[in-house]
């Protein structure tokens, strides 16, 4: 029987660190690296591989995933020097599942396809929960080969995984998801404050309310977190913020308006001016409640 593709994940926070160790329980050899090795530390004891770069531990595998925080992050692991597309192996196949840039996508693939590299981009949503049960929605962009190459490694960290169109797509749509989820959290924080403002149970109303027309993912599971106070990241402040920016952004590309989204922002450019960045997105409840 033949040994499972090596797999290196960069950027082990808290979401890879769950997908890296869906890869493992798998039987593939996982490399690994991060910023901040302690955070790396489970999968290393469960014998991940450590690697003191992300070239290193590229340079390890025959598929390359990487879950980061920002562009910026995106562009230097892969595109910098001793990066990830200049230090991976001869027919590698690199896989971002960051939530970034549609057009850095679209360079990243140009860089690697230069190189006799495939890649796609693979951004998730679901949160820390989808991916420490291995239900993340996949949106990806790329070729159809790719895709094949890498759909069963997306089976173990996912259930919904759809090939979206060429390089980039997989962004475009996992902006699509960002607007409704940064509008939608809007909508739910402002149905709970009215409920708690009217005298009623918050909690109750969240209770009648989730389960019909208005009701979401982001209601269901974050609602009660933001009613019990917890304001443990899932998904951070900074990275909604970082995505709203780019969906504005590439909207105005496109030349279409966002005034939804563009309300969102102005809510959550008040709560990071709380110093509230590190918090999750359900901290917005907060802000409410403070007025």
């Amino acid at each position: 029987m033949s040994q499972k593709p090596s797999i290196a994940f960069i950027g082990t926070g808290v979401m890879g660190r769950s997908m890296a160790g869906h890869l493992l329980s798998a039987g593939h050899p996982v490399h690994v690296f991060n910023r901040t090795r302690e955070k790396a530390a489970p999968l290393l004891e469960r014998g991940a591989q450590w690697h003191v770069s992300a070239g290193d531990a590229a340079a390890s595998a025959e598929i390359v995933i990487t879950m980061l925080g920002f562009p910026h992050d995106v562009e230097e692991t892969y595109l910098g020097k001793g990066g990830v597309v200049e230090r991976a192996r001869e027919g590698a196949l690199l896989v971002d599942m960051t939530t970034s840039s549609p057009l850095l996508a679209r360079k990243v693939s140009a860089a690697a396809l230069a190189r006799g590299l495939e890649a796609l981009d693979a951004p998730v949503s679901g949160g820390d929960i989808g991916a420490r049960e291995a239900r993340l929605v996949i949106m990806v962009g790329g070729t159809e080969a790719a895709f094949e190459r890498a759909r069963g490694v997306f089976s173990l960290m996912g259930k919904n995984i759809a090939l979206q169109g060429p390089a980039g797509a997989g962004q475009h749509c996992k902006m699509a998801n960002q607007i409704a989820c940064a509008v939608g959290m809007v909508s739910w924080c402002e149905a709970l404050a009215y409920g708690k403002r009217a005298g009623l149970d918050p909690a109750r109303v969240l209770s009648s309310i989730s389960g019909g027309a208005a009701g979401s993912w982001a209601m269901t599971n974050l609602g009660p977190r933001a009613l019990a106070g917890d304001f443990a990241p899932g998904f951070y402040v900074k990275h909604i913020r970082k995505d709203i920016g780019i969906a504005i952004a590439s909207a105005r590309e496109l030349g279409l308006e966002l005034p939804g989204l563009e309300c969102a922002q102005e809510l959550y450019d008040k709560v990071a001016s709380k110093g509230w960045e590190e918090f999750g997105t359900q901290i917005l409840y907060r802000l409410y409640t403070a007025l």
